[in-house]
């Protein structure tokens, strides 16, 4: 049974910077490309981050493109999220999410087989 877990979410002040980890129970998680993404309150889930599997490719959201860094050490089956100058705009539950095998997912959510049930993260302005 795959599972991915997150952790490192939290409340955080504005300015502030949080490091989210999602550690993958996936056995194909060096060939699969991973990715984040957050559901606000109230609103629907959207993308933030994504990987490849050999790590060499990555996009992001507009909305933290320069801010977030995803990155990945296959060796440990572990995804991160960097998350520097927060927002509070960035409060969120916050889930990792696992592709099948060598398909480079990016930003579409349907395109990701695997989910974790998310971390919260809470910027206070």
């Amino acid at each position: 049974q795959v599972q991915l877990v997150e952790s490192g979410g939290g409340l955080v002040q504005a300015g502030g910077a949080l490091t989210l980890s999602c550690a993958a129970s996936l056995r194909t998680f060096s060939t699969s490309a991973m990715g984040w993404f957050r559901q606000p309150p109230g609103n629907e889930r959207e993308f933030v981050a994504a990987i490849n599997w050999g790590g060499d490719t990555t996009t992001y959201a507009d909305s933290v493109r320069g801010r977030f860094t995803i990155s990945r050490d296959n060796a440990k089956n572990t995804v991160y999220l960097r998350m520097n100058s927060l927002r509070p705009e960035d409060t969120a539950l916050y889930y990792c999410a696992g592709a099948r095998a060598r398909l480079w997912s990016g930003a579409s959510q349907s395109r990701y087989d695997y989910w974790g049930q998310g971390t919260q993260v809470t910027v206070s302005s």
